[in-house]
C-alpha cells in the first residue's frame, strides 16, 4: 500500500473537518460583528470567546478521561451533532427577532463544553489514522488547512452577513457540517486505541493520570506553560485588534476582515514551510524562537503604525512561524505520549495551555475599555504622536504594552526551555 493510501482516512477526515470549521467560524465571525456594532465594547465581544473557552477549561481534565474511555468516532460525531443544534438555536431566535446577547454567550458556552470532549477525541483520531513517520507532514496540513480558514473567514463572514444576514451565514454552517457528518460516519473507520482496556476505572482515577504524566515528563510540561503565557498575550491581542481597526478612521469592519486574513496567508506560507522541511534538531527550541520572534514583532508594528498596508505586515510577521511551533509541538506530543493516554493528556494541555485565553481576552476588553482609552483621552502630546488620538488609540497603547509583555515573557521561558532538547 503506498503512503497516499495510508493516509486516506487523514485525508477524508482533515479536509471535511476543515470545511465545517470554515462554517463555525464564518458565524462565529458574523455573530462578533453583530455584537460589536451593537455594543460598541471591546469587552462584550471578547467575552464571546471567554464563554466558550471557561467550560473547555475547566472540564477538560475530566473530559479526557471520558474520552479514553469511549468510542472516539461516536464521541465526534455527537460533539459535530451538539454544534450544529446551537446553531439552529441562533437561528429559531434570530428569526423570531428574540435573539439577545445572554443568548450568545449561553450558546458559546455549550459549545465550548461540547468541545471539551470533540477536541481531544479528534487528537487521538487523528493519532490512529496517520502513521507515524507522516506525523510532520500532516501537522503541516492541518496548519494550512488553519490557515485558510483563517484567510477565508473574515473575509466571506462580512460578505455573506452583509447580502444575506444571519440566515446566509447559518445556512452555510449547516451544510458543511452535514458534509463532514456524513463524510465520518459513512467513509471513516477509527482503529481502536491499543491497551485501551487499561483505561477500565472511574473518570476521576483516570483523570489523574494526565496531570501525573506531565509532571514525570518536564520538558513536555514547560512547552505548554510556555504557550498559555504566549496565548495570554494573543488572546489580550485579539481582544484589542477590533477596538484598535474598526474604529480607527483608516479601518472599518472590511479591513478588520482584511488584515485578520493575512494572518492566514502567514500562516499557508508557514505550512508550506513545515512540509517541506527536515526535521529539526531541537523541537523545543524551534517552538521558542518561532513564538519569540512572532511576539516581538506583530505588536510594535501595529501599535506604531497607522497604514492597513503596515498592519497587514505585522499580521504576516507576527503569524508566519507560528504552523512551525504547532507542527514541532504536536510531533513533540504524538510522538512521546501512548496513545492509550492521549486522550488525558491532550485535554490537561488544553487546560493548563488554554486557561490563560479567557484571562487574556478579559484583560484585554477591560484595559482596552476602562483604562487605555481613557488614559489617551487626555494624554500628552507625545503619547498622541506614538500610538495616535481618539478612539483606537487607547488600544494602540495596550498593544505596546503586550509587545513588551511577550518578548520579556519568551526570554524568561527560553532561558528555562534551553535546558531541554528534543528530536525524533
Amino acid at each position: 500500500m503506498n503512503k497516499h493510501n495510508k493516509l486516506r482516512d487523514f485525508y477524508i477526515l482533515w479536509s471535511t473537518q476543515s470545511l465545517s470549521q470554515l462554517g463555525s467560524t464564518i458565524t462565529a465571525f458574523a455573530l462578533t460583528l453583530w455584537l460589536y456594532d451593537t455594543t460598541g465594547s471591546s469587552l462584550s465581544t471578547a467575552a464571546l470567546r471567554i464563554c466558550t473557552y471557561t467550560p473547555y477549561i475547566l472540564m477538560s481534565i475530566f473530559a479526557g478521561a471520558i474520552t479514553d474511555k469511549i468510542d472516539k468516532k461516536k464521541a465526534m460525531l455527537f460533539c459535530d451533532l451538539m454544534a450544529a443544534l446551537t446553531t439552529v438555536a441562533v437561528f429559531v431566535l434570530y428569526k423570531t427577532d428574540t435573539l439577545s446577547i445572554w443568548h450568545l454567550y449561553l450558546i458559546n458556552a455549550f459549545s465550548g463544553l461540547m468541545n471539551t470532549i470533540q477536541q481531544p477525541a479528534s487528537e487521538v483520531a487523528y493519532t490512529m489514522v496517520i502513521p507515524k513517520e507522516q506525523y510532520q507532514k500532516t501537522s503541516g496540513l492541518q496548519s494550512l488547512s488553519r490557515s485558510l480558514i483563517t484567510i477565508g473567514h473574515p473575509l466571506i463572514a462580512p460578505i455573506v452577513y452583509g447580502f444575506g444576514g444571519l440566515d446566509a451565514v447559518i445556512v452555510i454552517d449547516l451544510f458543511t457540517f452535514a458534509v463532514a457528518f456524513i463524510a465520518l460516519f459513512v467513509f471513516i473507520k477509527i482503529p481502536n486505541v491499543p491497551d485501551s482496556s487499561e483505561n477500565e476505572g472511574s473518570v476521576l482515577v483516570l483523570a489523574r493520570e494526565g496531570p501525573a504524566y506531565l509532571k514525570e515528563n518536564p520538558m513536555i510540561l514547560y512547552v505548554i506553560l510556555f504557550m498559555a503565557g504566549v496565548n495570554f498575550i494573543s488572546s489580550a491581542f485579539d481582544a484589542a485588534l477590533p477596538a484598535y481597526i474598526i474604529s480607527n478612521p483608516r479601518g472599518g469592519n472590511f479591513i478588520y476582515g482584511v488584515v485578520t486574513s493575512c494572518s492566514g496567508v502567514a500562516m499557508i506560507f508557514g505550512s508550506l514551510i513545515v512540509t517541506i522541511l527536515p526535521k529539526p534538531k531541537n523541537r523545543v527550541k524551534i517552538i521558542y524562537l518561532s513564538m519569540l520572534f512572532s511576539l516581538a514583532t506583530e505588536n510594535y508594528i501595529l501599535a506604531f503604525s497607522r497604514l492597513p498596508v503596515i498592519w497587514c505586515i505585522g499580521q504576516i510577521l507576527g503569524w508566519i512561524f507560528v504552523p512551525v511551533m504547532a507542527a514541532n509541538q504536536n510531533v513533540i506530543m504524538r510522538s512521546s505520549i501512548p496513545a492509550r493516554l492521549q486522550g488525558r493528556v491532550y485535554a490537561c494541555r488544553n487546560t493548563l495551555q488554554f486557561f490563560t485565553i479567557p484571562l487574556g481576552l478579559g484583560f484585554g476588553g477591560f484595559m482596552v475599555d476602562h483604562v487605555c482609552e481613557p488614559l489617551m483621552k487626555n494624554a500628552a502630546l507625545p503619547m498622541q504622536f506614538l500610538f495616535g488620538s481618539g478612539k483606537g488609540s487607547g488600544a494602540a497603547l495596550l498593544l505596546f504594552i503586550l509587545g513588551i509583555a511577550g518578548t520579556v515573557m519568551c526570554l524568561i521561558f527560553g532561558h528555562k526551555l534551553s535546558k531541554y532538547s528534543y528530536s525524533d
